[in-house]
């Protein structure tokens, strides 16, 4: 008698989002994947996932997946290549990063990945066959330096009130994050506290986003400028008795400094900074003053500038004066990372680990393939690269630089991929990858607190192959040091890591699928004290000095650290518009991609549209350019061909260009990444996505 299959399982989104959301799988009679939706039973994703996920089934069946190991057939980024058996693949790979290692040492070789999975064996297993080898290490810079940084500068810690309690929130205050595109939980949450409290929902952004639709209340500011609006927000706190003084004595390091540094950062001062008007920001800091239970929700995007850990630090320090930490439902959050403290030494084998090795900078993939010694930290050239969970030649900045350095014919590339993207175009071999709903993995939330637990749900198709495979194979032919970790199934590596963390067992886990790790609300609201060693919110932290999970060893520190304001204030150092480039563009994310992930889907591509740049009306008549126009963007590194879409509802002097669209989806191949840098910021790096300046002219 034949099995009937199952109509539904549970798993965990994999993607780079921080709502990582319990998912509930559907399958139809055959088996096949039908349809994804939110887990009813998981107090975060509440039900709701957002429509990209929804439609898993579209990429998981995808024609144009990989299924077959591809070896390169013609020359570098002409797509053309001809199908291997995986023992050839592999033993290429072996035979050519031992090559590289005898002639320039085995840091001439650099696993580089990133975050197309969130899972942590799959994604992070990469680095026991780094350690193992003691090939280039990676300093991760895409994401979350600078947002990271400024919250723990002042909480001293990476984690903060149960995002939860937004639906107990009396005002939520969603500053620097479009939700709706790209972490549709935080939406549930503060909608719910709207329907049941009537709290008001107050929106910080640079262009009236989906989000800033949904607010009661939308500020549209100049990129960079959050800061000088915190600050201003401050002063009125102090000005008008709005700031609790007993709980900024008892809490926070120096709060008569602060005072008086505000003195003269009103509104009238800020307005001519960000472009809101005094009475806007009056309104702003009024409601936040006299609503004490207001939940900050402070996100990636404002951060992604170079002044954005400053930024991120003043926007934090708002909810020390108002004292709104004393609150449910109030406080300032960012991310739960440093809640879970796991040990992951049998998937990373940080025993293994040579301080010695070099840390590579993600984003100066572009400056370290083309040999920029500083970039290579003196060391030698990068001779070979195992690219997994990313896609560097669309998403990293300087994609002119990161494109040269790919197509050097000295360079031996392998892609673990999914599908054909601009990287895997330009490799020497291709390997098909699994993707999350064929392999197991385990997946913390860093918008929430849930440890969840992702199981195999179907069978890949004949070829595909999970990341833990290809790491155990390759650290097999290349005569790695032997580490326990390299022999244990990802189900294994769970059970371990879960275990020794104090967290039980994978059993456990899965007649549960998911644990929650909340701390009580004493600890997550800081009323113990924040984490440095007085116990004190820092008003004026010590840059470069403290802990942050992204720093790299040592006491590395970037950019001009010593530059940086001592309080909480405006720091003019982003990269200005100027006569030759008289806007700033900011790459906002699209709702319908994630990164360069969904960007290959039917239903996403038909949702976005085309690649667009949108323009104010007064900036497009002085330029002009009318609506629809074909134009060209650029700056000193390169140019973009795109066309106009007219919007009054973004900041003065402000372009946006939503979404990571494929290269070839411009019409001169070039994404737009070619216009952003890599400098990193300071004080521990991080690459400024949104802080570009450009001009714009009609083709």
């Amino acid at each position: 008698m034949n099995q009937q299959p199952p109509k539904s399982t549970y798993s965990v989104c994999p993607h780079d989002c921080p709502s990582t959301c319990a998912l509930d799988v559907h399958f139809d009679p055959h088996g096949d994947v039908r349809r994804l939706n939110g887990a009813r039973d998981n107090a975060y994703t509440a039900g709701v996932i957002c429509a990209k996920v929804a439609r898993y089934a579209e990429r998981l069946y995808h024609p144009d997946r990989l299924t077959k190991p591809l070896l390169r057939d013609g020359k570098k980024g002409e797509g053309r290549f001809r199908e291997v058996s995986w023992d050839e693949a592999l033993d290429l790979t072996a035979e050519r990063f031992l090559k590289a290692e005898a002639e320039f040492g085995a840091q001439s070789v650099w696993p580089y990945h990133y975050a197309g999975t969130m899972g942590l064996v799959q994604r992070d297993s990469i680095h026991r066959l780094r350690h193992a080898k003691g090939y280039s290490r990676q300093f991760d810079t895409f994401c979350t330096n600078m947002a990271w940084t400024g919250y723990i500068a002042g909480t001293g810690r990476l984690a903060g009130p149960d995002p939860r309690e937004m639906a107990s929130s009396d005002q939520v205050v969603i500053w620097g994050t479009n939700p709706v595109a790209t972490q549709v939980n935080v939406m549930t949450h503060a909608v719910a506290a709207r329907k049941k409290r009537g709290a008001r929902i107050i929106v910080v952004d640079v262009y009236e986003t989906e989000t800033m639709k949904q607010a009661d209340l939308g500020l549209i500011l100049k990129p960079g400028t959050d800061a000088a609006l915190a600050c201003a927000i401050m002063h009125v706190l102090f000005r008008d008795g709005l700031a609790d003084r007993a709980y900024l004595e008892k809490y926070t390091d120096c709060p008569g400094e602060l005072e008086t540094h505000l003195k003269d950062r009103s509104p009238e001062w800020a307005s001519g900074i960000t472009g809101l008007k005094t009475a806007q920001i009056e309104e702003v800091a009024q409601l936040i003053g006299q609503v004490k239970r207001t939940y900050f929700r402070l996100g990636y995007g404002f951060t992604r500038s170079r002044n954005g850990v400053v930024g991120m630090h003043a926007a934090c320090s708002i909810a020390s004066v108002t004292g709104a930490w004393q609150l449910e439902g109030g406080g300032a959050f960012h991310n739960n990372g440093a809640i879970y403290q796991l040990n992951k030494e049998m998937i990373e084998a940080g025993s293994l680990k040579d301080p010695s090795v070099r840390v590579l900078d993600q984003s100066l993939i572009g400056r370290i393939l083309t040999g920029d010694k500083e970039a290579l930290q003196g060391g030698p050239p990068v001779k070979a690269l195992l690219v997994q969970n990313t896609n560097p030649v669309s998403v990293a900045p300087e994609q002119e630089l990161v494109k040269q350095g790919f197509a050097r014919e000295d360079l031996f590339t392998v892609v673990h991929e999914q599908f054909l993207t601009e990287t895997a175009q330009m490799a020497d071999i291709v390997l098909p990858a699994t993707q999350f709903l064929e392999h197991d993995d385990i997946y913390k939330g860093g918008g929430h607190q849930y440890l969840m637990f992702g199981p195999k749900a179907v069978d890949p198709p004949l070829g595909p192959k999970e990341n833990l495979f290809v790491i155990s194979e390759i650290a097999k032919r290349v005569d790695s040091k032997p580490h326990a970790g390299f022999d244990m199934s990802a189900r294994d590596h769970i059970d371990w890591m879960l275990q020794h963390s104090g967290y039980g067992t994978l059993d456990e886990l899965e007649a549960g699928k998911w644990r929650d790790l909340q701390p009580d609300f004493e600890t997550a609201h800081y009323l113990n004290g924040f984490a440095y060693a007085d116990g004190k919110f820092r008003f004026k932290p010590d840059w470069g000095r403290f802990a942050a999970p992204n720093k790299p060893d040592g006491n590395t520190v970037f950019g001009p650290v010593a530059e940086m304001p001592e309080l909480p204030d405006q720091w003019d150092i982003i990269e200005r518009a100027d006569e030759e480039h008289p806007l700033r563009l900011v790459t906002a994310p699209a709702r319908s991609f994630l990164n360069s992930t969904f960007n290959e889907t039917d239903s996403s591509r038909k949702k976005e549209g085309r690649p667009e740049v949108w323009l104010r009306p007064d900036d497009a008549a002085r330029l002009g350019i009318e609506d629809g126009a074909k134009v060209k963007m650029g700056n000193g590194r390169g140019a973009v061909t795109l066309h106009v879409r007219l919007k009054d509802s973004i900041a003065p002097g402000t372009v946006v260009s939503e979404g990571l669209w494929p290269n070839d989806a411009f019409e001169d191949g070039r994404g737009i990444n070619t216009l952003t840098s890599a400098d990193p910021v300071a004080p521990y790096g991080g690459a400024a996505f949104h802080d570009t300046a450009v001009w714009v002219k009609r083709v």
